[in-house]
């Protein structure tokens, strides 16, 4: 019996945060006095995966072309029963809450998600996780005999080990019937779920024209850009960068709001990120709050020259 891991990747390069989930697994498997065993599909820079103590890599080839949650179910489903597995760790991610609930359908195992801690007792498995929008934590016991743990973002210290890994490949055919629409992406861009810090902006701008500001300092700190739920139902930007508990969920380790007075389903959707910063006009707009570092004056006065000091740092 090993633990079972499933780091994911896109358009084939492992995702953000493959390092500490993989390092969570080997600290599981260490705990349960057992081996870790980490699984990929269709991804192409394998190599890094060798270095997180994994007695075993499965490398899965399945015939489609994106992540589809039933083939890459199955195909999981297939090599946990194959492994034995009595533990499986995955994302706490989009994709793997989307795929963690069919997994355990076809497992008839007990699932949990956004964990933040290794288990505090392995008999039963104990597990602490977050609730209400991150704003509290239970213990939940798992009594499954298959138990899916899904990790939160930002929750482990990344480790590495000196130990070998066998490297299998293993190809699987699936006859779902795949159907994708066409998908804009926006290229060399951070992008919310990967990025280690997010520029958001909310009304205080005034106005689509003057989302350069927010551009120009993602930039310099290669951060990904977002807004508020207002900002993007006025239509000044897509829904796709909506962060909040209606929107996005962020988990980064430096957040900084602009313009966001802080709504209570934004500061939801926002209050696992490390480190909070805001700029507003209003000293008494509630983010300021939940924020670790405040600066209370005009965006369009502060952002041209925090941007101009980061550039010369750089």
């Amino acid at each position: 019996m090993s633990i079972l891991l499933f780091a994911e990747s896109h358009q084939g390069k492992l995702k953000k945060g493959s390092a500490e989930l993989c390092s969570y697994g080997f600290a599981i498997a260490q705990q349960q006095n057992t081996s870790l065993t980490i699984v990929t599909i269709n991804c192409k820079n394998t190599d890094q995966l060798t270095q997180y103590g994994a007695s075993k890599l499965i490398c899965l080839n399945v015939n489609v072309d994106y992540f589809e949650v039933h083939a890459y179910a199955s195909a999981l489903a297939e090599i946990a029963v194959a492994e034995q597995a009595k533990i499986i760790v995955i994302s706490s991610s989009a994709d793997g809450k989307y795929m963690g609930g069919v997994l355990a359908g076809k497992l008839q195992a007990s699932y949990i998600t956004n964990v933040v801690e290794l288990p505090s007792t392995n008999e039963p498995l104990t597990l602490k996780h977050a609730v209400f929008s991150n704003k509290a934590f239970a213990n939940t016991v798992l009594e499954g005999k298959v138990n899916i743990i899904g990790l939160a973002n930002n929750v482990h210290e990344e480790t590495t080990q000196n130990t070998s890994t066998d490297v299998y490949q293993q190809d699987i055919h699936t006859d779902i019937i795949c159907t994708q629409s066409s998908i804009e992406q926006s290229q060399g861009k951070a992008t919310i779920a990967d990025a280690d810090v997010v520029v958001s902006g909310g009304r205080g701008l005034k106005g689509p024209e003057n989302w350069g500001l927010i551009e120009e300092l993602a930039d310099v700190l290669g951060a990904a850009t977002a807004c508020s739920k207002p900002v993007s139902d006025m239509g000044w930007r897509p829904h796709s960068e909506h962060v909040g508990q209606t929107g996005k969920p962020v988990a980064t380790n430096l957040y900084i709001a602009v313009g966001i007075s802080g709504a209570i389903q934004h500061l939801a959707g926002v209050n696992a990120s490390k480190v909070k910063v805001v700029i507003n006009t209003d000293a008494e707009a509630p983010f300021f709050k939940a924020a670790d570092y405040g600066i209370v004056g005009d965006a369009f006065e502060v952002l041209p020259k925090l941007t101009e000091k980061l550039k010369a740092r750089n």
